[in-house]
């Protein structure tokens, strides 16, 4: 998980803001402290105000507004951009004669990660229509070159003021889509000011409510949007059209009155409050109308018991009391609930704490203490994207919630589960969330296969259900009464374990068979300090490093061996994922890395490498793998690709490049001796990275197994480190 740094993004406090004699902005705070933080309102009160005075648009009379601990108030404009804020205003404000690709140019720097290249693959809707004007473009693709003209300055904080404002409903879902992957992206901070409900808990885990002036509260973001009096209260608004509430029939009846709507809802959801947000019809100089006021025009009707699920979606209640922790049993009860109530009284058997959590997408009630209404408040969609009526889109959208469910959860003191294939996919990912060393059991129908795409690099454990999971008879008995003792047996043991002494810091370093000296060198090296782990480069081996990085559980990184890059692009079978290096970007943990193995692309046996290969230098290392050698240009696109990553991290980055080779056979008289390829990827390199006093390239006349570059790693990675941990930054949102 991300962490970010201590000091907020942005803190807004005591902020008062005139026009005139108008008392726009009266005393508000305002704290964002890393990832994205949306604003709701009603119309008025304030929050376009509340942008213009971050931007320097408007004069402040009081308070105080500070990016990063730097104050912006007096700054102009020009200067709060400068400084690294975008801003994408309300309205867009493009001009009409220039092209896309004009607008884009006109503001693009010649450093930084956003390009207009990037801006291109991003959006691909804005490079089909690079060359039409923006006034021929339609609403959502004009606010998608509004945001790309702010990302090209490449800031640090993004201020959007409200960006689905007067779009089509089917725009807006690609709009919210476009703000989830800045947000998962984590290149910046960002403040959204939306006044759709169903987008700004969507997008936040927290949302913050604006009335009359100032911040009246922060609402987590699932409790707002399952929270209809709250809504009704403060913003005005009900639940919007993609929220999953049923038409009631006597809503959906011409000539209904609002006030028999209202009984017929009551009748069903227990009590109901009226409010009319404007008693006197308003103009556009109109002043709010105050909160107070509001409530005591408010009428309440009162009819019939309160609906169980509502209460249930709207309260989101600890799992267990500060220090404590529960074991989880969670599952789809409404296809394997003996099965998983089985579990739970096994597991409550041995003396510990459980809850049910309820992963159906049936939308019944279960009678489990988490319900699936609950977890699907937590799709970005709420629980619309959940209960679609399409099995596989629901199994995908509960998949999601759970995953951003578990997630923002406290007191975990295990999870278990049993299923079949559908059940298995919803739990893991969720699963390989939560930290190393939290016990994590499946099981499963599918655990004596291929389970690669289940684990990943967690520690999740899978036992074979044997039979089908599908009642309790004597084979499945024996099986789940096993893993219930397993779980229970792996929460007591880390519960009764001492606190851990204070060991040596660890290290993780990535290794291969052709770059095996050069890491047993660096060990050596290490030893006498650090708790040195190494990890197999086989894709899953560098996966499994990166996770421990961001799970806080290694001190530094010495990834020696980046050759799953190559898999990745040329389709070998040992790939890293896109996210490669995605940990250390996100931490901002000091990175010590190098080109070990660049030179090869890893196949099974030799019929099995394509046939588009075939006239390649190849090099059987067993019958069983099959290595090729990459070339010149393969290298240089390599090179590129890292080079970029490179770019992104912003803690201290040291990239080693030995010029004697990257391997074992990358030497002279060996197979993949291959000087000209070696080169192309030093010079891809040094014309990607943008190199400063933190983030450099170091080149060595050695080879890279020789003891000379072990020893320059080392000495780089103590001068970053010092024998200490390095500052994390806070966990932003996932």
């Amino acid at each position: 998980m991300v962490e970010r740094s201590r000091v907020p993004a942005l803190e807004i406090k005591d902020l008062n803001v005139f026009y005139g004699a108008s008392h726009a902005l009266q005393g508000g705070d305002l704290k964002l402290e890393g990832g994205v933080l949306s604003v709701v309102g009603r119309n008025g009160m304030g929050k376009t105000t509340l942008c213009k005075a971050i931007m320097g648009m408007v004069p402040v009379a009081s308070g105080t507004i500070n990016f990063s601990g730097q104050s912006l108030v007096g700054k102009t404009p020009a200067e709060i951009a400068r400084i690294g804020i975008g801003y994408v205003p309300q309205g867009r404000r493009l001009w009409r004669s220039l092209s896309v690709d004009e607008h884009l140019k006109m503001v693009a720097t010649k450093s930084g990660a956003w390009t207009v290249e990037r801006i291109y693959s991003t959006f691909p809707r804005l490079a089909e229509r690079k060359n039409n004007g923006g006034g021929q473009l339609s609403g959502g693709e004009q606010q998608m070159l509004a945001i790309s003209r702010a990302l090209l300055s490449n800031p640090r904080l993004l201020v959007m003021d409200e960006p689905t404002e007067g779009l089509a409903p089917v725009i807006v879902a690609q709009v919210e889509d476009m703000l989830l992957r800045l947000a998962d992206e984590g290149d910046m901070e960002v403040l959204v000011i939306e006044q759709n409900i169903g987008v700004a808990c969507g997008i936040s885990d927290n949302v913050a409510i604006m009335v009359n002036g100032r911040i009246n509260r922060i609402a987590p973001a699932a409790e707002l949007a399952g929270d209809r009096d709250l809504q009704q209260r403060l913003l005005g608004v009900g639940r919007h059209s993609h929220d999953d509430t049923p038409a009631q029939p006597a809503i959906a009846a011409a000539g209904t009155s609002k006030e028999e709507a209202a009984k017929a809802d009551a009748r069903t959801s227990g009590t109901v409050k009226i409010y009319q947000s404007n008693p006197t019809a308003p103009t556009r100089w109109s002043q709010p109308v105050p909160v107070a006021q509001l409530e005591r025009s408010g009428r309440v009707i009162t009819a019939g018991p309160t609906n169980r699920a509502s209460a249930e979606q709207a309260e989101i209640r600890q799992l267990a009391s500060p220090g404590d922790s529960v074991v989880l049993v969670a599952g789809t009860l409404d296809t394997k609930g003996d099965e998983l109530r089985f579990i739970r009284d096994q597991v409550r058997a041995a003396g510990l704490p459980v809850r049910m959590v309820d992963l159906s997408t049936s939308g019944e009630h279960s009678g489990a203490e988490i319900p699936a209404n609950q977890i699907a408040a937590f799709h970005p969609r709420g629980s619309a994207g959940v209960f679609t009526g399409d099995r596989g889109q629901s199994v995908a959208g509960m998949t999601l919630a759970f995953e951003r469910w578990i997630a923002r959860q406290q007191g975990i003191g295990g999870i278990i589960s049993a299923g079949g294939s559908g059940g298995t996919a919803i739990v893991a990912p969720a699963m390989r969330t939560l930290p190393v060393g939290v016990p994590k059991l499946i099981v499963s129908t599918v655990a004596s296969g291929e389970v690669s795409k289940y684990v990943g690099p967690s520690d999740i454990t899978m036992m074979h259900s044997v039979a089908d999971v599908q009642g309790l008879n004597t084979i499945t008995r024996e099986v789940l009464s096993n893993a219930a003792q397993a779980m229970a047996g792996m929460v007591k043991a880390r519960r009764g374990a001492k606190e851990a002494v204070q060991g040596k810091p660890a290290v993780g370093l990535t290794m291969f068979g052709v770059t095996t000296p050069c890491v047993r060198q660096i060990v050596d090296l290490l030893d006498d300090t650090h708790d040195c782990l190494v990890f197999h480069a086989t894709g899953i081996g560098g996966r499994s490093m990166e996770k421990l990085v961001e799970s806080g559980k290694t001190s530094g990184v010495i990834d020696i061996t980046t050759t799953e890059v190559c898999d990745l692009m040329m389709d070998g079978v040992f790939p890293a994922t896109e996210d490669r290096f995605g940990a250390v970007i996100r931490t901002r943990i000091p990175f010590i890395g190098s080109v070990g193995a660049l030179d090869m692309v890893n196949f099974a046996a030799p019929e099995t490498v394509p046939e588009k290969y075939k006239d390649r230098t190849f090099y059987v290392h067993n019958p069983q793998v099959t290595l090729m050698r990459t070339t010149v240009e393969e290298c240089a696109a390599m090179g590129r690709w890292i080079g970029e990553r490179l770019n992104q991290m912003e803690g201290q980055v040291r990239f080693f490049l030995p010029e004697g080779g990257v391997s074992a056979l990358d030497a002279p008289g060996q197979a993949f001796h291959d000087p000209e390829a070696r080169a192309a990827v030093y010079e891809a390199l040094q014309s990607t990275v943008r190199q400063t006093s933190n983030r450099q390239l170091i080149r060595l006349p050695h080879h890279i197994n020789d003891p000379a570059f072990a020893a320059a790693v080392v000495a780089a990675f103590r001068a970053l480190h010092g024998g200490g941990r390095p500052v994390r930054k806070r966990e932003a949102r996932r």
